[in-house]
């Protein structure tokens, strides 16, 4: 865009990352030899000549034979300020041969923040069992849109992946490269996606692990996952269930289930004595849904002990929370990370809005319930999109481009389904897909699942920037 000169031409200042000595993330990038900097961007690039903020960005430098800048995204939206190390690890040899560059996205982390004032660190809840609290849930996604529009009205209307891929391509300016490579997971793909299409040829490999379909983001998001979680979840049911003798959740997958839907129709009734938490069905399926993350046996067990708490709660047994629990219910009924989700909750609502009659969702979870008893509540219910203050500023992106992109997807994702990275690789051209079979996991790549048939793949594509000849098929 014209005006932006003085913006791909401004020195960068780098320094140490850590904040103060409480500062994990940065003294951790600080130990690994990385080092951090904010860049100036627009906060409209319509009016580049107008008010400006801040975008944090980190960099570990190449140590090996130098191939360029790789910028990295871990999906969310979150912060990506502390993936550079991560990523250098996992890499391999091809971690040592770019410049590894965070980036917090406009309204996240240490950039130009968001953050609303919420009493949750999420804007995700159910529905529920019943009327009553489905009006609960309600009444809490309007709370949050207004305390969003009361404390940043000046910010929402320019808060959206457009302007972040803006950013992005001046961050690729100020660090003096005409091209960038870039690895993303998850929201990463739709980021990784609309970047492409919006700067066409600036883009050199480019991983994208675990792909959105462009049609779904936004608002109703939600909807797309409900499918892939209850049958990722039915198949932890047949883990527990093999395991009754430790957990004591039921000997089958049915009796598993049940005891899940007592437990949720409990917290219906009366919300459930956790430790100092009051739990009730608004939540109980949120919890489930958060922890149902990945198919091996650590992950499984983690889902399992949850479980069995809140069945312990649910019977009337103390049950005060332990372990992945206590830190779920800390991140959903504290404002401990108010930080995280309204900055997210303003990404999301800023590319797409949804509908803002509640009956619409109502109806929508009334009719899901028989088929998708456990999540449809979830991914069908209301959300702070459909009371946002502001509505979006310009169309979603329509992603079409030529990128020679490995594109990277699981047949059991329950975050980003199977089918969205399917329609990712068809709109980029020139891509290719390797696809895990078998297994229930998010970003198998980014996250580390261990596949040596993806991780093999993906490294010979950064290393030589060739994708291969044809689509590849692994199994779990």
């Amino acid at each position: 865009m014209d005006g932006l000169e003085r913006f791909h031409r401004q020195p960068v200042v780098w320094k140490k990352c850590a904040l103060g000595p409480g500062d994990q993330v940065g003294g951790d990038l600080d130990k690994a030899g990385a080092r951090c900097a904010d860049v100036t961007v627009p906060l409209d690039y319509a009016n580049p000549g107008g008010r400006t903020i801040t975008i944090a960005i980190s960099r570990l430098r190449a140590t090996g034979r130098r191939m360029g800048t790789m910028v990295l995204n871990g999906g969310g939206p979150g912060p990506a300020l502390d993936m550079p190390p991560y990523m250098r690890g996992l890499m391999r040899e091809a971690g040592t041969r770019f410049d590894l560059v965070g980036m917090d996205p406009r309204s996240i982390g240490r950039s130009t923040p968001v953050d609303c004032g919420w009493p949750t660190a999420t804007w995700i809840r159910s529905a529920g069992t019943g009327r009553a609290s489905f009006d609960r849930a309600t009444a809490l996604a309007r709370d949050l849109a207004r305390r969003c529009g009361e404390r940043h009205r000046d910010l929402l209307p320019h808060i959206s992946t457009r302007n972040v891929a803006r950013d992005m391509d001046v961050v690729r300016a100020v660090l003096g490269e005409r091209r960038i490579s870039y690895s993303g997971g998850s929201y990463g793909n739709y980021l990784g996606g609309v970047y492409a299409t919006m700067f066409p040829g600036r883009l050199d490999r480019a991983v994208l692990d675990s792909g959105i379909d462009p049609a779904v983001w936004g608002g109703l998001l939600g909807k797309s996952m409900v499918d892939a979680n209850e049958r990722a979840f039915a198949r932890w049911a047949d883990w527990a269930a093999r395991r009754h003798r430790v957990y004591g959740l039921g000997a089958t997958r049915g009796a598993v289930l049940a005891t899940v839907r007592k437990t949720i129709a409990a917290s219906g009734r009366e919300p459930l004595r956790i430790g100092r938490y009051r739990v009730d069905d608004t939540v109980t399926p949120v919890i489930l849904m958060n922890l149902l993350q990945e198919d091996r046996d650590p992950a499984r067990a983690t889902l399992a002990d949850a479980v069995a708490q809140l069945a312990r709660a649910a019977a009337g047994r103390p049950a005060p929370p332990t372990g992945a629990l206590k830190e779920n219910l800390e991140f959903l009924l504290t404002g401990a990370e108010s930080r995280y989700g309204s900055a997210q909750m303003a990404l999301i609502c800023g590319d797409g809005g949804a509908p803002g009659d509640p009956e619409y969702y109502w109806r929508e979870v009334e009719r899901t319930r028989a088929g998708a008893p456990i999540f449809g509540s979830i991914g069908h219910n209301i959300n702070p999109c459909a009371f946002w203050p502001v509505k979006p500023r310009e169309p979603m992106t329509r992603i079409g481009a030529h990128a020679r992109a490995l594109l990277v997807g699981a047949t059991g994702d329950t975050r980003t389904t199977y089918e969205g990275t399917r329609i990712l690789h068809g709109l980029l051209r020139g891509s290719r897909l390797v696809t895990l079979r078998g297994a229930d996991v998010h970003a198998p790549y980014q996250i580390g699942y261990g596949n040596a048939c993806v991780d093999d793949a993906v490294h010979r594509y950064v290393l030589t920037g060739r994708p291969p000849a044809r689509d590849i098929t692994c199994e779990k």
